[in-house]
Formats: structure tokens, C-alpha cells, sequence
């Protein structure tokens, strides 16, 4: 087991002992790609929608919320094109007897031939040192050209195949790589089927009356359809935007890698609608604004890298994604989109209804173009929880595992602790405990020593912990210690909250 493999199997079980993720329906053995947020997690998840929904609505006055039902009228997923394409291609192997995504088997391969040219980088950069030049030897090593020659064969011919939806073809040109299933090791693939990821239920009250009706399989043809409802009654100019967080669901073919793909998710979208001609401007503004907020959660740049597309779909003139380094690699975080008028001018079709702006400035009317930024609310979490775990070894010889997440997305972010449970300790505790809990997600703890309390506040990522012992009673001083230092400090009962305040302030 790689070392990748074995962090990531210590955070999803951390996850667990700890109330962040719990496996849905467990103890009916559970339901597949289908995840509970425990105690804790659920005060993260709703600090990372917070964050956002802070940073693009209450920071942009041009930029307003909503929150659209889950259930839409079908013909608004004939109009978006998800009744006809929203497919993936499916393989299955005949020995392992299981199931993967046609495409993603031949990306993985392709991801595969990229780490090697890391590898040779990283092997010349240790035998050149400092005299290295990155640049140079990726456009001049002949071993290195050869991976990057082959890579482009395949991506080209992935993305023809995926165009056309040949499917004879994406398995042929899985047997021509040699790609065995990662199970059993055998290469006795199925034909590759179309398989459409929208769940579908009856909508009505008597079965005579019912009709076909999906579930969302996104959140963005909600903002779409209530265009019109939010630039009137809003009196919005353009460019404007509408922000939406809500849930999402797509029936996937395989559903892994925790909560990173799962069959119910949380998506926050917002759709910028600007003037045609300044769609790309925007895109590009988009990129920057984007990119900052994430930055700003305490991760270090190099975790993060922008992945520009080749390949767009039918109805963008632009897209990049945001992608993260989890411990199964760099994937997708969060896409830009530039969306050109598609999904209005699909809706004014389908609806009849005009979808247009008038603009004072050019004295006519037009369809808007759209620039989307797009992001998974679970995929952030399984970002800030799969960077923040750390394992660390201290210097008296122990070892403790802490939560390193930026302390305004922390789910408790003072813990009040009693040194001993007696001597009027817990009363003193309690009084300050009563003057934090509104203003800030606090927990009172007092069984265990207090090392052992300290080790369970670092392993859910807690900033401050505040120790009221028997000088307390004397002089109204408490201990307040910090996470990641570790650092004591004896403070005044009546400074805590403005500390713990200083320290929530979000790093621009």
C-alpha cells in the first residue's frame, strides 16, 4: 500500500471515530456513495457554505441567492440536453465483475504515463541540483517526449471517440492500452454501454395522473429558470450573478473515493450574466476571484493547480478547473465555466417565454452569456480534512493527531475545560461557557485528565482550549492554549473572546 493510500484510509476511519462522515444507513449495512454528516461534520460542512456564501453574496452587491426546488419541470432537463446526453459510457469486467466508467479507465491510464514524467523530473532534478532547468529538459528529454507524444494520441483519440459516441471504439482502445481491471487483473472487458446518471420517480397523487420526473442532476438549471423572476423583482443590471447552494443527484456508475463522488452531493454555483463580447473577461476574473478563496482556507498554493480544458462541452467557448491534490492525486475541486448563452436561449425555446435584457446603455435587447463558477461543497470538505490530518511526534516522546484547518472553518472553535471536577471548577467553567456559546460553536468537557482532553480537541481541529484551575477562583485568570503551537498563554477571563475573535478572521 502506497503511503497515499494509507493516509487516506487513516482519514476516512478518523473521519469516523471523530463525527465528521459516517456511512449512511449503517447499521443496515449501509447504502452505497451514500454519506451522513456526523456532529462535527456538519458544523464544518455548514462553516465551508458559510465562507462561500459570505464571500459571493454578502461581499458582491451585484450578486443575490436563491434557493430553487429540487424537483423541476422535465422538459427544463429536455431543454438543458440531460434527457438526451447526460450519459457516461460503462464497461464491466467479466472476472472481478465490477463496473467502471469507460473514460476514466482510459484517464487513469493517461494519469498514470504523467506520473512517470514526474518521476523522471523529480530523478533528474536530485542528479543536476541546482544547475536543473525544469523547462528545458520537459521540451528536450527524449523518454520524457515519448510519454508526452503517446499522451496526446490518446487524449485525441478519447476525445473523438467520446464525441462521437462510438462506444466500439472506447473499447477498443482500452484493449489496444492493455488495461486491466485494477481488481482482478484481467483484461475481459464487456461491450461498453451508454448509461444515463439521472434518477427518475412518479410525480402526482393516483398512478393514472402520474408522470416522470428526475431529481436534479444538477443546481445550476434552477438559477437558469428563475433568471428572469430575479432580475425583475431585484431590479438587477447587468452583470449580475445568482448564487445557489443546494443538493444534487446523479445515479454514478462508480461511485468511490469516499465522499469525493457520491450519489447525493452539495453543489455551490453561481452564474455571472454579463454582456456577449465580455464573457471571456469575466472568465478570467472568475479564475483569479476563485482561486483567492480557496488560498485564503490555509492550504498552501502548491496543493492546488488550474487545469485549462482542450475539450469543451457543447455549450462553452471556455472552461478550467480548479483541481486539488488529494491522496489519490490532483482531481477536480471546482470548474469556471464560460457557458455563452446556451442554457437562457435552450429555456426561451423550450418555454416560449422571452429570456432577454434590455440594456439601456447599447438601447437593445439580448440573450446574456454566462460565466459559472461551480463547486462541490463535499469535495472541499474532503479537501480541508485530507490536508488538516497530520500525524506528529512531539518532543517528550508522544505523538498526537491534530486537525490543522483554518480555525474560522473549524467546527468548535473554543473548548472550556474544568482542570479537575471538583473544587467549584465546573461551576467557574460553566460562567464562561454561558458568556461564549453565542457568539461562537463552543464545547464543556471535563471527564479525563486534561492531556486527554487536549489530544480529542486537536483531533477535531478545535483552535483554543481554555483550562480553569484553582488560580482562576483567585484572580479571574484562565489558561488558554493553542492548537497547532501548543502554546500557554494566562490570560484574563475577559480577553478570551477577543482573542478567539482575532484568530477567526478570515487570511486574505
Amino acid at each position: 500500500m502506497s503511503n497515499n493510500e494509507d493516509l487516506f484510509r487513516k482519514v476516512i476511519a478518523h473521519a469516523k471515530e471523530y463525527g465528521f462522515v459516517f456511512q449512511s444507513s449503517e447499521i443496515y449495512d449501509g447504502l452505497s456513495a451514500v454519506y451522513d454528516y456526523g456532529q462535527n461534520g456538519v458544523e464544518l460542512k455548514n462553516n465551508i457554505r458559510d465562507y462561500w456564501w459570505r464571500s459571493m453574496v454578502q461581499h458582491y452587491e451585484n450578486i443575490v441567492g436563491i434557493d430553487s426546488a429540487i424537483f423541476m419541470h422535465p422538459t427544463i432537463w429536455k431543454a438543458s440536453g440531460h434527457v438526451d446526453a447526460f450519459s457516461d459510457p460503462m464497461i464491466d469486467n467479466k472476472d472481478s465483475k465490477k463496473r467502471y466508467r469507460a473514460d476514466v479507465l482510459v484517464e487513469d491510464y493517461v494519469a498514470k504515463l504523467e506520473a512517470k514524467i514526474q518521476k523522471e523530473v523529480t530523478k533528474a532534478a536530485k542528479r543536476f541540483g541546482d544547475t536543473f532547468d525544469e523547462g528545458k529538459y520537459l521540451t528536450t528529454n527524449p523518454r520524457v517526449l515519448g510519454y508526452r507524444e503517446k499522451i496526446e494520441k490518446i487524449k485525441a483519440r478519447l476525445y473523438k471517440v467520446m464525441d462521437d459516441e462510438n462506444l466500439t471504439d472506447i473499447r477498443k482502445l482500452i484493449e489496444e492500452l492493455e488495461i486491466a481491471c485494477p481488481v482482478s487483473g484481467s483484461r475481459n472487458w464487456t461491450e461498453v454501454r451508454q448509461f444515463n446518471l439521472m434518477f427518475s420517480t412518479q410525480f402526482g397523487s393516483l398512478s393514472e395522473d402520474t408522470s416522470i420526473i428526475y431529481l436534479r442532476p444538477e443546481t445550476a438549471q434552477g438559477i437558469f429558470v428563475n433568471y428572469l423572476n430575479v432580475m425583475k423583482t431585484g431590479r438587477m443590471k447587468i452583470p449580475f450573478g445568482i448564487a445557489q447552494v443546494g443538493k444534487a443527484f446523479r445515479n454514478e456508475i462508480v461511485a468511490r473515493q469516499f465522499i469525493f463522488r457520491m450519489r447525493e452531493f452539495e453543489q455551490m454555483e453561481m452564474q455571472f450574466f454579463v454582456r456577449p463580447g465580455e464573457e471571456l473577461k469575466w472568465f478570467e476574473y472568475w479564475k483569479d476571484q476563485r482561486l483567492r478563496w480557496h488560498y485564503a482556507m490555509d492550504i498552501p498554493k502548491e496543493k492546488y493547480r488550474l487545469y485549462e480544458h482542450e475539450k469543451l462541452a457543447h455549450y462553452a467557448n471556455a472552461a478550467s478547473d480548479i483541481e486539488f491534490e488529494f491522496p489519490f492525486g490532483f482531481k477536480e475541486l471546482e470548474g469556471i465555466h464560460s457557458r455563452t448563452d446556451f442554457d437562457l436561449d435552450a429555456h426561451q425555446e423550450y418555454s416560449g417565454k422571452k429570456l432577454q435584457y434590455f440594456d439601456p446603455d447599447l438601447n437593445k435587447s439580448y440573450v446574456p452569456y454566462v460565466v459559472e463558477t461551480s463547486i462541490g461543497l463535499d469535495r472541499t470538505f474532503l479537501a480541508i480534512i485530507s490536508y488538516g490530518y497530520k500525524e506528529e511526534k512531539l518532543e517528550d516522546g508522544s505523538e498526537r493527531v491534530v486537525m490543522c484547518i483554518a480555525p474560522f472553518l473549524a467546527p468548535i472553535k473554543a473548548a472550556v475545560l474544568p482542570l479537575v471536577n471538583k473544587d467549584g471548577l465546573p461551576e467557574k467553567a460553566r460562567e464562561i461557557m454561558d458568556i461564549l456559546k453565542f457568539d461562537y460553536m463552543c464545547q464543556y468537557e471535563e471527564k479525563d485528565s486534561i492531556g486527554r482532553r487536549y489530544r480529542r480537541q486537536d483531533a477535531i481541529g478545535t483552535p483554543y482550549c481554555i483550562t480553569v484551575d484553582h488560580q482562576t477562583l483567585e484572580d479571574n485568570t484562565v489558561t488558554i492554549r493553542e492548537r497547532d503551537s501548543m502554546k500557554q498563554d494566562r490570560i484574563g477571563i475577559d480577553k478570551i473572546s477577543n482573542i478567539i475573535k482575532e484568530r477567526l478572521k478570515v487570511n486574505k
